[in-house]
């Protein structure tokens, strides 16, 4: 006698189903997710950068200053260890500062101020990492990125904003004691995952910076925001940011980013 294998098909069936389920779960966005992708095409684009950025600083009577820098970066892994170094050219009154930043997954950053009025190299702590960058609308943290870890990350909504797609994502501190901000409001965009706009709020929960990109073009293949600005609200005030060139994949080194640099800057990478 003969049996028909009459539970064949629905077992495989089930089997399939189920095989697909740990993958739509995989597909799944999430805060974290989202902010990682961030951080790795805002703050880690290939392996090393070397951009000239001309920066703006506009106060609330309208008068403007300017600034004139080389940044270069290189990573030690995506979204792991980086080093930076930023050389200022103009104007005459900061010609000559650099900063030099070791980012750190494991401990805190080293970064380092070399002033040339004084001819001091300066060690920046911590807790300073919060603080105007050369004189700007930008932190030293916003330069060189805050680490993912040190917020949680929550899905707000999706949003479409301008011409961008939109992913929405609000970061909160989970040591809300050592920051002077409360939350920020991420608007990501889908296609490229760089930040479009970001929201800063204080510790009253009342908006207080605002970043807004302003232009993304493809450099090589990589999209890279080339204008942005940063609004300071309650000083009303605002630093513009123009990327006049940037290379990628120069070949840079460890080599390139110590401290005695500060004080003589590379010269095959600083014109």
């Amino acid at each position: 006698m003969k049996y028909r294998p009459v539970f064949l098909i629905p077992i495989f069936l089930l089997a399939e189903l189920f095989a697909s389920l740990p993958t739509c779960a995989a597909q799944a966005p999430d805060g974290t997710s989202v902010m990682k992708e961030m951080i790795s095409a805002y703050y880690y684009p290939n392996n090393d950068a070397k951009s000239q950025i001309q920066m703006r600083i506009v106060n609330r009577q309208g008068q403007a200053r300017q600034r004139r820098l080389t940044m270069l970066r290189l990573d030690k892994s995506d979204g792991g260890d980086q080093s930076y170094y930023v050389y200022f050219h103009e104007p005459a009154d900061v010609q000559g500062m650099s900063f030099l930043v070791l980012k750190h997954r494991a401990r805190e950053d080293d970064r380092w101020l070399y002033l040339p009025a004084i001819d001091l190299v300066k060690r920046i702590a911590t807790s300073d990492k919060r603080t105007s960058f050369a004189g700007s609308d930008f932190t030293y943290e916003d330069v060189s990125g805050r680490d993912l870890d040190e917020d949680t990350h929550e899905l707000v909504a999706e949003e479409t904003l301008g011409e961008y797609s939109t992913i929405v994502v609000k970061s909160t501190p989970k040591h809300p004691g050592e920051v002077e901000f409360s939350t920020r409001k991420f608007w990501i965009d889908k296609a490229t995952h760089l930040p479009i706009k970001v929201e800063h709020y204080d510790l009253k929960g009342t908006l207080y910076r605002v970043y807004e990109a302003r232009e993304i073009q493809s450099i090589n293949g990589t999209p890279t925001i080339t204008k942005a600005v940063m609004k300071d609200l309650g000083n009303e005030r605002f630093t513009e940011i123009s990327i006049k060139a940037v290379s990628y994949d120069g070949g840079m080194t460890d080599h390139l980013f110590q401290e005695r640099f500060l004080r003589r800057p590379p010269s095959q990478w600083i014109q």
